[in-house]
């Protein structure tokens, strides 16, 4: 299994020479099976850049979302398979708690949004807002299971289990919310329990607190013993904070691997970064 990082920022896209080194695009990640057969998860700005390779083939794909907040979904007008005919693509929607706005990720190409309606496009878009409620299923050859974020309007975590190895992308979640908690940190523990990859929002730093205290995202801290405490054997932090710069990034990087290293191999997201199981 391959698994590609093509966007690690949250909330907004952060172009500019402080943001380079780890990128600045919204969240996108691509994980190839051994076969060949892929999934994308998230459809922030990072899948513009997935969708110029993504034209050379002529495979079905898929995209598994987490929620519809605008970081998830903005790169979908600028996914050039989407302008190809016939091309057959299907799309997973979060489990949200609003139900009418499954249909964000198309219902953003309408209207006085977008110069381009989604009921023009020619490819074949088949929507689904049923799968991410159901504990587990399979698509495309991977086995997933689910899980409920704790995150304002709700939304759907995922770990993949394909080619003997497990991959978990949770985001965007906090480990600790002021309000109801939908999944409790034991829960998420046993959700990643040993994954061989961990892709867990880590946007907040303890000086964030208590301001963003409810805005649905973890700490860093509060991730990496999350991690040690699942056995997972390696972590990459992403949903960096839009005013994060890289020597930012490289500082925590460095905080993290010096508190956790002993325990967990970790890491900050960037853009372009591999991992191989």
């Amino acid at each position: 299994m391959k698994v590609e990082l093509f966007g690690v920022r949250g909330s907004m896209p952060t172009p500019g020479s402080d943001t380079h080194l780890y990128g600045g695009n919204t969240s996108c990640t691509y994980v190839t099976k051994n076969n060949g057969s892929a999934l994308i998860l998230d459809s922030g700005t990072g899948i513009a850049k997935l969708g110029d390779y993504l034209l050379e083939q002529q495979s079905p794909i898929y995209i598994l979302l987490t929620h519809n907040h605008w970081d998830h979904i903005q790169g979908f007008p600028f996914f050039k398979p989407i302008y190809q005919a016939n091309r057959d693509i299907t799309i997973v929607a979060g489990d949200v708690e609003d139900k009418g706005s499954q249909h964000a990720i198309l219902k953003q190409m309408s209207g006085s949004y977008f110069p381009v309606r989604h009921q023009d496009l020619p490819s074949n878009i088949t929507l689904n807002t049923e799968l991410s409620a159901q504990s587990q299923f399979n698509l495309n050859g991977f086995s997933i299971s689910t899980a409920p974020l704790n995150h304002p309007g709700g939304g759907t975590a995922y770990c993949l289990i394909a080619d003997g190895a497990k991959v978990a992308y949770v985001t965007d979640n906090e480990l600790n919310p002021p309000q109801q908690t939908k999944t409790s940190i034991s829960e998420w523990a046993a959700f990643i329990e040993g994954a061989d990859l961990l892709i867990h929002d880590a946007q907040l730093i303890d000086a964030d607190l208590p301001l963003k205290h409810g805005w649905g995202h973890s700490t860093i801290d509060q991730v990496a013993q999350l991690a040690i405490k699942a056995k997972v054997k390696n972590m990459v932090i992403i949903s960096h904070d839009p005013s994060r710069t890289d020597e930012q990034l490289i500082e925590i990087e460095r905080y993290l691997q010096t508190s956790y290293g002993k325990d967990v191999r970790i890491e900050c997201g960037k853009e372009g970064r591999v991992f191989e199981f």
